[in-house]
């Protein structure tokens, strides 16, 4: 079925839309703008330019998406926006294409089945996961990491150049100027690490022995005796078999802009 489009929207001539979109009215969409099949745009919804929506996503009233980066460096290079399927982007959401400058390749791109509820706002060159929920106001600097499942609450903010890694929660009204690592619980201003995203992970259905072993290699890697790195060398040798320690370990080993979300002392 072709695109439903309001008389009051108004569409580049260049924009793809796929089949069964709708587009409400007072709608803009711009030039290189690709609409994947049954993307529905409830109405009063900017679009600019260079933007790609996936499949069944739904996207309300007064949401911006691939405006040029808040970035004074930025001189109009062409880059993209891309948002993948099934995800609902609510009132007042901001999301900003990319710069030439960032690791991604000029693109800011946001993964499927995300819930971003109002005013929540994507930076420049942000990488998100798949089924991460934004609450209300919850924003990314430019540059960001936002890996699978994670919860921002709302007010929340992540540095630019900031990592958040999967499954991991942060606290509502939290200033996360540090890498949170997976399955970690962060909050606070500026935020520490709080343990771990135990709720989350129960249910995701994880096992109780793989929160157990989540839980020992926590303990294990922030307690007081040694250094940090001698820890982190216990860690990554008690748990090797178990890849979801690893995957934290991984985090921590990675190369990084900012430093890493700790415990309060």
């Amino acid at each position: 079925m072709s695109a439903r489009v309001h008389q009051g929207a108004v569409i580049d001539a260049s924009a793809e839309l796929g089949a069964d979109v709708e587009i409400g009215p007072g709608c803009i969409v711009g030039p290189n703008v690709r609409l994947h099949d049954r993307v529905r745009l409830v109405a009063n919804v900017f679009i600019e330019r260079d933007t790609e929506i996936g499949e069944d996503t739904i996207v309300y009233p007064f949401a911006v998406l691939g405006t040029p980066a808040q970035d004074l460096s930025y001189k109009g290079e062409p880059t993209k926006l891309i948002i993948g399927k099934r995800n609902q982007i609510r009132e007042h959401v901001a999301i900003h294409r990319g710069t030439v400058k960032g690791k991604s390749g000029g693109v800011t791109r946001v993964g499927d089945s995300g819930y971003f509820m109002t005013h929540s706002h994507i930076g420049h060159d942000c990488t998100v996961g798949d089924h991460v929920i934004f609450a209300s106001a919850a924003t990314l600097g430019g540059h960001a990491q936002v890996g699978d499942f994670v919860i921002l609450g709302g007010l929340s903010a992540v540095h630019q150049y900031g990592r958040v890694g999967r499954h991991a929660f942060i606290g509502g009204m939290a200033a996360v100027v540090t890498d949170v690592i997976p399955y970690g619980m962060a909050h606070g201003n500026h935020a520490h690490l709080d343990g771990l995203n135990v709720v989350g992970m129960r249910r995701r259905n994880f096992s109780r022995e793989l929160v157990h072993d989540l839980r020992a290699a926590y303990r294990l890697l922030f307690a007081e005796e040694g250094t940090f790195q001698e820890r982190l060398e216990d860690v990554a040798q008690t748990y090797v078999k178990t890849a979801e320690v690893m995957e934290i370990v991984d985090f921590i080993r990675a190369d990084a802009q900012r430093p890493l979300c700790m415990p309060h002392v």
